[in-house]
């Protein structure tokens, strides 16, 4: 897999770069945002994720990472030292797929950078059908990956479709914390937990419907269908 490292540090890059190819990785290092959205720009050139550091020195990692969202639908893992809530959510919402807080251990980013790749692949494998759900003023359409409501396209990252369109599938029904990241992250790690939270609350404020997506303690999430 070909894999863009954004990173400004030369000594931090050559580190990770060995690490990513001593794992089969083929690493293109870019040291700002410009060069990263440069590396973008070829047609030929076709990046399975882009790791993308927040702290670069020319411009914010957040407005790099809308600027490439924009470009390519590549997968976008964000790394960041920054830890609370609104700071990961307002990553999501730019459109990173995941992120992976600073200092990390590097098992944790191995697996981090597979499960996007896995569920990308799987997207593309199985794209097609024609199907939509309707919940109330949430339109959610299986085949485009398209979400609106009140006819309002709402933009979410591939997780956070994949996330409501699981609960949306079997509305009512309680999904165990467990069964929905072996479903949307298909992996069994612990420390996807966190991540379910994040995005949970993230799609809560992108459709602007903080009670479509319920909490139930100790098991997991319900989607309760609103009225029509």
């Amino acid at each position: 897999m070909r894999l863009l490292l954004v990173e400004d540090d030369n000594h931090v890059a050559a580190a990770l770069s060995a690490v990513l190819a001593r794992h089969g990785f083929d690493v293109t290092h870019a040291r700002s945002g410009e060069e990263a959205l440069q590396a973008l720009v070829p047609q030929s050139t076709a990046f399975g994720v882009v790791l993308l550091d927040l702290g670069l020195p020319d411009q914010d990692g957040y407005e790099v990472c809308s600027k490439i969202r924009k470009r390519t639908s590549t997968p976008v893992i964000m790394v960041t030292a920054r830890s609370d809530v609104r700071s990961r959510i307002h990553g999501l919402n730019l459109g990173a797929d995941d992120y992976v807080v600073k200092p990390y251990d590097t098992g944790e980013l191995l697996a981090r950078i597979h499960a996007v790749s896995r569920r990308t692949a799987h997207e593309d494998a199985s794209g097609g059908g024609d199907s939509t759900l309707y919940l109330g003023p949430v339109h959610i359409e299986l085949p485009t990956r398209r979400v609106s409501v009140d006819g309002a396209v709402v933009q979410l990252t591939r997780k956070e479709f994949d996330l409501l369109a699981l609960l949306a599938q079997r509305p009512g029904v309680v999904f165990r914390r467990e069964q929905i990241i072996s479903e949307v992250w298909r992996t069994s790690w612990e420390g996807t937990g966190r991540t379910l939270e994040v995005h949970v609350a993230s799609l809560r404020s992108k459709l602007r419907m903080p009670a479509l997506i319920e909490t139930v303690r100790g098991v997991g999430y319900r989607l309760v269908a609103p009225a029509a």
